[in-house]
């Protein structure tokens, strides 16, 4: 079930600030992460091939921030306020938000993208969801590892085309984690 009109607050955790996307980010978001093939390698989209991409699908990002329900976020290190990924719910499965993520390969291996998912997840059981769905390509090894460290559970592998733009086909591994099973 979706819920009533939410209104995104600004998240922040130890090391990060989540917080609403703007025009200006339009060039970081370019150079940190979307025109990286390595990054965009196990996504839905294809790497930008010049920042005229990234503009287009920032016009995309504003627009919904109209809509209800939208939970988008650029990740930025307090240390430094610089933005390093996004982290947003990308739709809903039976009612049930389904989130997806990206950052910068800069970044990997510091445990940043398990502590936003963590703090997205605490807003959605807050804001009154109870079930979230996530999904990894099986060899995206680390985006599996961010998952199941958030306590995510296993629960199904399908066969599916990655998306309408990488029509290719990847063991896809579904994943649920319930409000009562929050650890």
């Amino acid at each position: 079930m979706t819920k009533g009109m939410i209104i995104m607050k600004e998240l922040e955790t130890e090391r990060l600030r989540l917080r609403k996307i703007t025009r200006d980010d339009v060039q970081t978001i370019y150079d940190n992460w979307a025109n990286d093939p390595e990054v965009t390698k196990y996504l839905t989209w294809n790497a930008h091939s010049n920042i005229d991409d990234t503009n287009a699908v920032m016009e995309f990002w504003l627009e919904e921030y109209k809509n209800d329900n939208c939970y988008r976020y650029g990740i930025e290190r307090k240390s430094d306020n610089e933005l390093m990924g996004m982290i947003d719910v990308v739709g809903f499965h039976h009612g049930n938000p389904v989130i997806g993520y990206c950052s910068g390969s800069k970044f990997w291996n510091c445990g940043y993208m398990t502590e936003a998912l963590k703090a997205v997840i605490q807003q959605l059981f807050s804001d009154g969801y109870t079930q979230i769905v996530i999904e990894a390509i099986k060899e995206n090894i680390g985006s599996n590892r961010v998952i199941t460290k958030a306590g995510f559970k296993f629960v199904a592998a399908r066969e599916d085309k990655i998306s309408s733009l990488k029509p290719q086909t990847a063991t896809i591994y579904s994943y649920r984690l319930y409000k009562d099973q929050e650890d």
